[in-house]
């Protein structure tokens, strides 16, 4: 591809019926046993609304979960009849596809928290559902007083993808206070794994090797892209290790951690970091280092405040997206030898991108 064609756009979307891919007898089936669970079935749901890039075709099944029950329940049923799952949070750290889902795509609702005090001036635990706002948790930890989840004030997404994905910003991670995860597989009890168990790393864990919740081989971009096959192991809550602090001194660091985003991120519809840093060095500097901050392809571009950003200008496609991705790992491997690996997950039908 050259930077010409990266600045004309990638394919544009085609957008198709494919529920009729789907056994209707299969699918009515599930959508009445997904009733008994409360959980209503909608179809062909447009999913640029529910991402924060604004970008993606529709889901053949869509459907919103709001406590631990419906989640389990809904993820069993699909895989007893064989519906191709996967779970979306905040719509952070996701690209989907033009064409978008196919199967079923579950909007993770839970939300529930509880904070486990111990004596007064020690330590206490925040167990949180998986779809807990991760920011809108540490806001509350600021204000009650705990410390430890302050770095994550300024951090999109959910409780669930951020153990995924092992979620850090401003040199915090998840890693730091997580004492453990409850984790199910379809047609299996959860199991309550221990930090150790999740085999942290930076920005991933066991997890993420795992077909879960929106993740996939590592085939394409030097990265993930994935059909909905099985939601896989399924986060339903997670604890947290937090020590006592001064609510006035952590909401000045929050504050710090906040305007340092402003400062140095777009506002404009994005993923969040698209590539993970490589070792010893920054993506964005590697970016920038090549000439294309500020590069578009189509409604796509290099974000000019941030090289490690791609925002959407307007009218960006998962096409735009994909094809100056594409075009910033060439440029970045023929003037450094390195190759980035996408941080954002790609889902969706991707059979017609090249």
């Amino acid at each position: 591809m050259s930077s010409g064609e990266a600045r004309e756009g990638g394919k544009r979307p085609v957008h198709r019926d494919t529920t009729a891919s789907l056994d209707g007898a299969k699918v009515e089936l599930f959508a009445t046993a997904a009733a008994r669970l409360g959980v209503a079935i909608a179809r062909g749901e447009p999913l640029a609304r529910h991402t924060t890039f604004r970008i993606g075709g529709p889901a053949d099944l869509w459907a919103t979960v709001n406590d631990q029950d419906q989640l389990r329940g809904l993820a069993d049923l699909a895989a007893e009849s064989s519906i191709p799952t996967a779970i979306v949070g905040g719509g952070s750290n996701v690209l989907v596809s033009d064409a978008g889902v196919r199967g079923l795509l579950i909007a993770n609702r839970t939300r529930d928290s509880d904070m486990q005090m111990g004596e007064r001036g020690t330590a206490g635990r925040l167990v949180a559902e998986s779809g807990v706002a991760l920011a809108g948790l540490a806001r509350w930890t600021i204000r009650e007083g705990w410390a430890g989840l302050e770095w994550a004030v300024s951090v999109p997404g959910t409780v669930g993808g951020a153990v995924i994905g092992n979620a850090g910003a401003h040199g915090g991670c998840i890693a730091d206070n997580l004492a453990w995860a409850s984790v199910a597989y379809p047609g299996h009890a959860p199991r309550r794994l221990a930090r150790a168990e999740l085999g942290f790393t930076y920005r991933s864990s066991v997890l993420k090797q795992q077909p879960c919740a929106a993740l996939a081989s590592p085939d394409r971009l030097a990265g993930r892209i994935t059909e909905a096959v099985s939601p896989g192991p399924v986060v339903l809550a997670a604890a947290f290790e937090l020590q006592p602090g001064e609510s006035t001194e952590l909401a000045g660091r929050a504050e710090r951690y906040l305007a340092r985003r402003r400062e140095t991120q777009p506002t404009e519809p994005s993923a969040g970091s698209i590539f993970r840093n490589p070792a010893g060095d920054y993506a964005g500097r590697l970016i920038e280092a090549v000439g294309l901050k500020g590069h578009r392809c189509g409604g796509a571009q290099v974000s000019p405040r941030h090289a490690n950003f791609i925002v959407n200008t307007g009218a960006a496609s998962a096409a735009d997206v994909l094809a100056l991705m594409t075009l910033i790992q060439r440029r970045v491997f023929e003037q450094s030898g390195i190759t980035l690996t996408p941080e954002i997950v790609l889902l969706g039908d991707w059979s017609g991108q090249e």
